[in-house]
């Protein structure tokens, strides 16, 4: 297997992670959404219409990811270096946005229980930072190869 080949199973790889933890929170946050929209209408709490809300603001932003990393899935390589920087931007972007939903399931956790909220924080802090550091370490390792 050549270095380069290395390289691209590399870079997809840390792709696909994103691709992944995106697919998760979208999946999580419309589920949430959902079932605690029944709730708050059957029992309204004005902690979870402002959770619900963080929510709610942060999916057109996962949406977008979705269409952005496809776009330069099917014009890989058609497409100038200014184009790229611009999209990748724009997909950073839309996950910090993305990851603020998190603040949203916080504050519902901790009005249903201050112990589960607790945990929920805490392990979603753990989560969050095991993932950059495999991340940061792939990205390490493809361009200590690419030397």
């Amino acid at each position: 297997m050549s270095e380069e080949s290395v390289n691209v199973e590399s870079r997809t790889s840390s792709q696909d992670k994103r691709w992944t933890i995106m697919a998760a929170l979208l999946g999580t946050n419309t589920a949430v959404m959902l079932f605690q929209g029944i709730e708050q209408e059957a029992n309204p709490k004005f902690v979870r219409e402002v959770a619900l809300t963080i929510i709610a603001a942060t999916i057109p932003f996962q949406g977008i990811y979705f269409l952005i990393y496809t776009f330069l899935l099917e014009h890989k390589g058609n497409l100038s270096d200014d184009m790229m920087d611009r999209l990748n931007l724009a997909s950073s972007l839309c996950q910090v946005v993305a990851y603020i939903s998190l603040g949203g399931l916080i504050a519902l956790w901790y009005s249903m229980s201050k112990m589960v909220g607790i945990a929920f924080t805490v392990s979603a802090i753990i989560a969050m930072v095991l993932v950059r550091l495999s991340m940061h370490q792939t990205v390490s390792t493809v361009n200590e190869d690419s030397h």
